[in-house]
């Protein structure tokens, strides 16, 4: 099964970083979001990628084109070009880096990569959020809903402190930003059937609009409720938090 991750927007609230490179390869703890997305999927085995570029798509090409190269040991002959690896440390990843407009809407990048999906099902998400999903739990659930799209729902991280308040008007306890308790919001980790092309109309499409909202009147789209982490780096201070929690050793999608 593929993964299609959209990489193609602006990133217009991270604007210090990506003015310089696309957002998707804004780095925490020295190796772009990117790389971090692709690493949980490949953990639990889906390592066939399909990255949607746009904004400064060159940047994210660049970066696999010299892969190998960064990731490896080598010894060069300047004399011919000659290069000899050491050490080599190989990722078994297939990726496909395809060009879908620097101003395609979600859904419509998602439509040009019809022909590269094909006939099966494949997941979606979006370059720009880390989460300790368990994806062989999340496909199994999608297979059991029989349904045409599955997305997952997560509790948004609160936009300010959190205080919890006695009777007395004295603080208890106060949470910087913490994971709401209540509500849901689309954290992408979708699993989708090819069919779902049907629902998008063109370049101009946002796939979280018409079409997942006729899915869901159709009763085509369900849900995989996820109650652990998720967090999207929309801002410096994102980063600064996912970065922190990196170096820490206490990064939920950390794997090994």
């Amino acid at each position: 099964m593929k993964t299609v991750i959209l990489a193609g927007g602006f990133g217009t609230r991270l604007s210090e970083y990506t003015k310089l490179v696309p957002k998707p390869m804004v780095e925490i703890g020295g190796k772009p979001i990117l790389w971090h997305i692709m690493n949980h999927y490949a953990h639990y085995g889906y390592k066939d990628f399909v990255v949607a570029l746009g904004y400064k798509g060159e940047v994210i090409k660049d970066y696999f084109l010299q892969y190998y190269a960064r990731n490896n040991d080598f010894t060069i002959d300047l004399s011919n070009g000659s290069v000899q690896y050491i050490n080599e440390y190989a990722r078994d990843w297939k990726v496909t880096l395809v060009d879908t407009g620097a101003s395609s809407l979600t859904g419509g990048r998602v439509l040009r990569l019809k022909n590269i999906i094909g006939q099966e099902d494949f997941m979606m998400t979006y370059g720009d959020a880390v989460a300790d999903i368990n994806i062989t739990e999340l496909v199994k659930r999608y297979h059991e809903a029989k349904c045409l799209a599955m997305v997952t729902a997560v509790h948004p991280t609160a936009r300010f402190g959190e205080l919890q308040i006695d009777d007395e008007d004295f603080v208890r306890s106060f949470k910087e930003k913490p994971q709401v308790n209540q509500g849901w919001i689309n954290g992408g980790f979708f699993v989708l059937s090819p069919k779902v092309f049907d629902y998008i109309e063109n370049d101009f499409t946002t796939f979280e609009a018409e079409p997942l909202e006729r899915l869901a009147a159709e009763g085509q789209l369900k849900t995989y409720r996820h109650e652990g982490f998720w967090q999207c780096m929309d801002t410096a201070r994102d980063r600064e938090k996912l970065n922190q929690m990196w170096d820490e050793n206490r990064a939920p999608w950390r794997l090994k």
